[in-house]
């Protein structure tokens, strides 16, 4: 919401300075984000009186002018416009000047003839659509006086961020209040002169409840469409707004003021003596002020003339009904539609109106009149209108008083001081409650203009803020219980955060991914959208459906990494992803996932450290290393196609139950992310690991006495052959005096059909030391017994 300070204080007399306004309502929870000068552009423009103006000798439509700008020299300014003439005070932009158009204004020589400046136009100033000559200002205005101060425009604006339950502070009015209340000033509102004269008319209203509660219209005829006043036009022009004519610029001056959205017909153009406000029953196509023609759903609210509908209630007009440069009779219309209603619609259609803003957030249903009051006066004052007796509307739910009971003493037990009981009634009567004191309790009734005040604790937010709440000191609050007691309250939060520590703990970064992406995220990684959950009002495409898996805002995040120059990532993300639950049409499952991602180097680049990519060693020496962390038995690898999106991949178990995959990024997918090499990934069902790490039971053994014999054995073997079936075929002798073995090397010459693997075994005694002989005999069996079972040769 942009503020000019100068109509500010033409509703509260604030003399302060805009910072020291800036300051308050900043901390009143009303966010300054910026003081601005909106003309700053047009400081180094002055006025210009202009002394002597002849024809150019060589030209028939220049003009040859000396003017005086306040300095000790006439500047020489060749002028093309028709309408230049001694004796004007004009705006003049010195050499040196940028024009808002971008243009620089040079010292030059037209025809011949010395130019140091520039007699400027509106268009060019940027203070109006009108070029067809030069501006020509008031003729009491002295030479030298920047432009910005001879027009009186508004030279300080604060930009505020308004949150969205404020709906209240989106208009001056709204703003002054609060700046009233902070600064204990009264509050002025413009008088409204509006004198109705003419012919008595008539006109049917219809609203639906569920729609509109309050619909209101007035007739303003004999207008004349014309530019509007300096005053208005510049003052929409600090706002934000592009002025139009002197009808519309009222409706916009107005929901600036007032925060009430006003909409202007063309009275000629509607049909049959009657408006309804109803919902739509069936899809039609309606074309807007804008000339696109919008396809409305069932639900939305439309604005119906006998004929057919004529507006989209609280977004847009429509086409057929506009002002025009040849309205001459307005209906002019304010009124008060379903908030959520006209914010589905609005976000549908795609259009971001400031009536919509406002009407989404709720407007106040007894200032409707006023506001319509308001603008039919400026209108009938600034088009030469006139306007009809009697106000056409229809309120089926008529605004009923909103009261809550507020107790003083809450105010203490939520905040920890006591402002009093004489602050807390300044505050809310300053704020428009009507406070009747009861006692210990209360009664408030809440403004029509506070939506957002429901409930007492509401109130005692009021009082806060305006108490201050950088004055409320910072006081832990008593806890009852010590924190492993709360961390064995609840065990999921220990748990994950014990996974996440396990993931820093081995040099992963933690990435927080949002719970929404795009269905093309999801496709191009090969997931179906079958069992995807769709997002009714999506804040974008990317974020129209929830994950279903871990991997698309992973490689986002890679992506993003990489675009920041970090091409060596290590990422790890612990969430939930969401499918629909066929069982149920309206229930969605959640699963708790685990996900790992490597890029790049395996160690940093920098001595001394080998280099080297990450390959598939690595991935799965991060998984085994987790299982190991929660305690839970040795692993068994299997290659099978296990998610869409990974190649060269493999299944992990555990006990017989499948606890994720880990591979490699199908090249093409990685490629669509930007990666500069292979992206190793895994992804894993944190939820069964949790489970069953509950289960694990941590065993000791004391540590070995004896000394341990190691033997070697390197079988030849095919690539149909795993090797994890020769580990499995160690175990399965379960030879007492073997203590551990495990894969030592592999060698193969490239595009050998077979392959050497060498194993180790090591062997132990547990009560003596192993005698040469019993070592022998036991790996003799142990290699003849494998020799038997698999199709190997012993090298």
């Amino acid at each position: 919401m942009l503020l000019g300070l100068s109509w500010l204080r033409q509703w509260t007399p604030f003399e302060g300075t805009a910072q020291e306004l800036a300051d308050r309502l900043t901390m009143l929870g009303l966010e300054v984000e910026d003081i601005r000068d909106p003309f700053a552009h047009l400081a180094s423009v002055v006025t210009g009186r202009v002394v002597e103006c002849v024809p150019h000798p060589a030209s028939d439509h220049l003009s040859v002018c000396r003017v005086d700008v306040g300095g000790a020299e006439l500047l020489p300014i060749v002028c093309g416009a028709p309408n230049v003439a001694a004796g004007q005070i004009v705006p003049v932009a010195p050499v040196g000047t940028t024009l808002p158009g971008g243009m620089t204004i040079q010292k030059a020589k037209l025809r011949g003839e010395r130019s140091w400046g520039m007699i400027c136009s509106e268009r060019e100033l940027g203070l109006g659509e009108s070029h067809s000559g030069i501006m020509v200002l008031d003729p009491k205005l002295s030479p030298g006086v920047p432009v910005p101060d001879a027009l009186g425009l508004e030279r300080v604006v604060l930009d505020v961020s308004i949150t969205p339950n404020r709906a209240d502070c989106l208009s001056v009015l709204g703003l002054a209040r609060e700046t009233a209340a902070a600064f204990g000033l009264p509050v002025h509102l413009p008088q409204v002169r509006l004198t109705e004269a003419g012919e008595p008319w008539s006109l049917a209203v219809e609203a639906e409840a569920e729609a509109c509660s309050l619909y209101q219209a007035r007739l303003i005829r004999s207008l004349s469409v014309a530019s509007s006043p300096d005053w208005m036009r510049y003052r929409l022009l600090a706002c934000g707004m592009r002025p139009r004519n002197n009808l519309v610029d009222v409706t916009n001056y107005v929901l600036l003021e007032t925060g009430q959205p006003l909409h202007a017909f063309d009275a000629d153009r509607l049909r049959g003596g009657c408006i309804r406000a109803a919902r739509t029953s069936q899809p039609l196509e309606f074309t807007t002020l804008d000339g696109q023609v919008r396809r409305m759903e069932p639900g939305d609210i439309l604005i119906w003339d006998a004929q057919g509908p004529v507006a989209v209630a609280g977004v847009m007009g429509g086409q057929d009904s506009e002002v025009t440069e040849t309205t001459t009779n307005v209906l002019l219309e304010s009124a008060v539609f379903h908030p959520l209603t006209v914010r589905r619609t609005a976000r549908r259609l795609g259009i971001a109106s400031e009536a919509a803003y406002r009407f989404e957030r709720g407007v106040d249903q007894l200032a409707t009149t006023w506001a319509l009051d308001r603008a039919a006066a400026l209108m009938a004052e600034l088009a030469g209108g006139v306007v009809a007796p009697g106000v056409a509307g229809a309120e089926p739910v008529p605004y009923a008083p909103r009261s809550v009971s507020f107790r003083p003493r809450r105010v203490f037990e939520v905040l920890g001081v006591d402002p009093g009981e004489e602050f807390a009634h300044k505050t809310l009567v300053s704020l428009g409650c009507a406070v009747m004191n009861h006692g210990d309790a209360w009664e408030v009734t809440l403004p029509s203009f506070r939506l957002d005040l429901e409930r007492e604790i509401d109130l005692v937010e009021e009082v806060a803020r305006f108490y201050g709440m950088d004055r409320i000191p910072a006081v832990l609050p008593p806890v009852s219980l010590s924190l492993d007691a709360l961390a064995q309250a609840d065990t999921s939060f220990a748990e994950t955060a014990a996974v996440k520590a396990w993931g820093k703990g081995v040099g992963l970064l933690e990435a927080v991914n949002y719970s929404f992406v795009s269905a093309a995220d999801i496709t191009r990684c090969g997931l179906s959208l079958e069992r995807a959950v769709r997002v009714a009002n999506p804040l974008s495409e990317d974020m129209e459906v929830l994950r279903t898996d871990l991997v698309p805002g992973m490689l986002r995040a890679l992506r993003h990494n990489i675009a920041g120059g970090t091409t060596r990532v290590r990422l790890f993300e612990v969430a939930r992803v969401f499918v629909s639950d066929p069982q149920k049409e309206t229930t969605v499952a959640e699963a708790l996932r685990l996900a790992i991602l490597l890029h790049g180097a395996r160690f940093a680049e920098r001595a001394p450290y080998p280099r080297g990519e990450v390959a598939f060693a690595d991935i799965k020496g991060l998984v085994e290393h987790l299982l190991v962390h929660l305690g839970l038995g040795p692993c068994r690898w299997q290659a099978e196609p296990a998610r869409p999106y990974l190649a060269e991949q493999a299944t992990v178990w555990v006990d017989g139950r499948s606890l994720g995959a880990v591979g490699r990024i199908v090249p093409s997918i990685a490629d669509a992310y930007e990666a500069r090499g292979a992206v190793w990934y895994a992804d894993l069902d944190l939820e069964q690991l949790l489970a069953m790490a509950r289960q694990s039971r941590v065993r000791f053994t004391p540590l070995a006495r004896f000394p341990v014999v190691r033997r070697d054995v390197t079988l030849r073997m095919g690539w149909d052959i795993s090797v994890d079936q020769v580990l499995a075929a160690v175990a399965a002798m379960q030879e007492p005096l073997v203590d551990e073995h495990f894969v030592l090397d592999v060698y193969h010459p490239q595009d050998a059909a077979v392959r050497h693997v060498t194993v180790r075994v090591v062997y132990r005694h547990p009560e003596r030391t192993l005698k040469d002989k019993e070592v022998d005999a036991a790996h003799s069996r142990l290699v003849s017994r494998i020799v038997q079972q698999l199709p190997v040769q012993v090298v």
